[in-house]
C-alpha cells in the first residue's frame, strides 16, 4: 500500500515517544503489516473493529497461534488505532479466542540446578547465578547497569522491569568475588573504548539530553557488555550494547542437555526455581512476590501448586 512507509514511521515515532522497547516495536510493526496484507493492502484508516475481529479470529482458527500470540496481535492493532490513528476501533464482538493452556512452570530441584551451574563457566555461570540466586528475568540480567549492583547492601536494583516497575532483590554472597573480578575486566574494556573515542552507552528515556555526558560514565555501563561495538539502530551511534540474549540461552540449554535433564528447562526455569526453592525454605509468599516483581500475589501462588502445597502440605498415602 502506498501509505505504508508513512504509517509505519508514525507508529515508530509514537512508540519511541512512549518508551516502548525495540523488541515490542518490531513485534507491533510486524503485526500491523500482517493485518494490512490480510485485508489485501487496505489502509487501516478504511477499516475498524470488523476487520480486526476477522484477522484476530483467523489467527486462532487458521494458524493455530497461542493465546498469548493472539493477544499480542490484538494489542498491536488497538495501539495503532488509539495511539497512532487517534480513533476508537469500535467494539470487538465474537472474536474466536485461542485456548489458553493452564500449565505449571518447569522447576529444577536444588541438585539439578547445582549440576547445570557446574557445566557453565565464566560469564555464562555468573549470569545464570543471578537468574537463580536473584530471581532475575533474562532481559533484566542483560540490561543490568554497574550502578545498580550494591555490594554494600547485597542487593540489586532492577530498573524498568516488566510493567515499567523498579524493584530490589538480593545479591547472592556466592557471586560477590567473581562479580567484582568480572567488573574489573569490564572496566578495562570501557577505558579502552573511551581512549578510542567510543565508550558511550545508550541511556533510557531522555536522560541523554538532560545529562549529555552521562552515557560515558562507568556507572551507566552494562554489567554484561557485548564483545564488540555495534551501530545503534535508533540514532546510528556506535556503542557497546549488552550481550545478546541468545548467548546465555544456548549455554543454559547446552548445560541442561549435558547433565541429562529431560525437563524442557531454560533460562526462565532458573527464575522459577528461585521462587520455588524460597517457598520450600519457608519464606513468606509476599516476600517472594516482592522479590519477583509480581503485581498480584495470585501470580506467585502458582509456585505453591508446583510444591503441591495448596494451603497445607499434602502427603501421598503411599508414603504413610
Amino acid at each position: 500500500m502506498s501509505g505504508e512507509p508513512k504509517l509505519l514511521d508514525r507508529v515508530r515515532a509514537v512508540m519511541r515517544q512512549k518508551h516502548y522497547s525495540m523488541r515490542t516495536e518490531e513485534s507491533y510493526i510486524s503485526w500491523i503489516k500482517r493485518f494490512v496484507y490480510f485485508h489485501n493492502l487496505r489502509h487501516p484508516d478504511e477499516m475498524g473493529a470488523k476487520e480486526i475481529t476477522a484477522f484476530v479470529s483467523a489467527l486462532a482458527t487458521e494458524q493455530n497461534v497461542s493465546a498469548s500470540t493472539q493477544n499480542q496481535a490484538l494489542c498491536a492493532l488497538v495501539f495503532l488505532y488509539k495511539q497512532v490513528l487517534e480513533r476508537e476501533p469500535g467494539e470487538f464482538e465474537n472474536i474466536i479466542r485461542a485456548q489458553r493452556p493452564k500449565r505449571l512452570p518447569v522447576v529444577l530441584t536444588r541438585d539439578e540446578v547445582k549440576r547445570v551451574l557446574e557445566k557453565l563457566s565464566g560469564v555464562h555461570w555468573l549470569m545464570a547465578m543471578l537468574l537463580y540466586g536473584s530471581g532475575l528475568r533474562l532481559r533484566e540480567c542483560l540490561q543490568l547497569r554497574v550502578k545498580d549492583v550494591d555490594f554494600g547492601y547485597l542487593q540489586i536494583t532492577v530498573r524498568d522491569g516488566k510493567g515499567e516497575k523498579d524493584r530490589r532483590t538480593m545479591l547472592p554472597k556466592s557471586v560477590i568475588l567473581p562479580l567484582r573480578e568480572h567488573l574489573e575486566k569490564v572496566k578495562a574494556i570501557h577505558d579502552q573504548d573511551l581512549k578510542r573515542g567510543f565508550g558511550e552507552t545508550r541511556l533510557p528515556y531522555a536522560l541523554a539530553k538532560k545529562y549529555p555526558n552521562a552515557g560515558k560514565d562507568w556507572g551507566w555501563q552494562y554489567v554484561f557488555p557485548a564483545s564488540r561495538l555495534s551501530k545503534d539502530p535508533l540514532d546510528g551511534v556506535w556503542r557497546r550494547h549488552h550481550i545478546h540474549e541468545s548467548v546465555l540461552q544456548k549455554a543454559v540449554k547446552g548445560a541442561v542437555r549435558a547433565v541429562g535433564i529431560t525437563k524442557p528447562a531454560g533460562c526462565h526455569t532458573l527464575r522459577h526455581s528461585f521462587a520455588t526453592h524460597l517457598l520450600e525454605a519457608g519464606y513468606d509468599i509476599r516476600t517472594v512476590q516482592e522479590l519477583l516483581g509480581h503485581a498480584r500475589v495470585e501470580t506467585t501462588m502458582i509456585y505453591t501448586h508446583v510444591l503441591n502445597k495448596g494451603g497445607m502440605g499434602v502427603k501421598s498415602p503411599a508414603d504413610f
